[in-house]
């Protein structure tokens, strides 16, 4: 697979939370954790479960950056 994102994360499910029309899928991404909310019906054609190497790819128009106020 070619893709022109360039954020792109490999990572690890390590959970699949699934309601009755969106699943969260919760990645380990090098000791990071990133959860996905996607459609129950792509966890399924995907076959997404515990243990699936996956790749995030994230496209944003917006990285919004914060510090604390002191």
């Amino acid at each position: 697979m070619k893709l022109s994102a360039r954020n792109q994360l490999s990572g690890t499910v390590t959970a699949v939370n699934q309601g009755e029309a969106i699943a969260n899928v919760v990645l380990d991404v090098a000791g990071q954790r990133l959860v996905a909310s996607i459609t129950v019906e792509a966890v399924r054609e995907l076959g997404l479960s515990e243990g699936s190497q996956v790749t995030a790819i994230i496209k944003a128009s917006d990285v919004i950056l914060a510090i604390d106020a002191t």
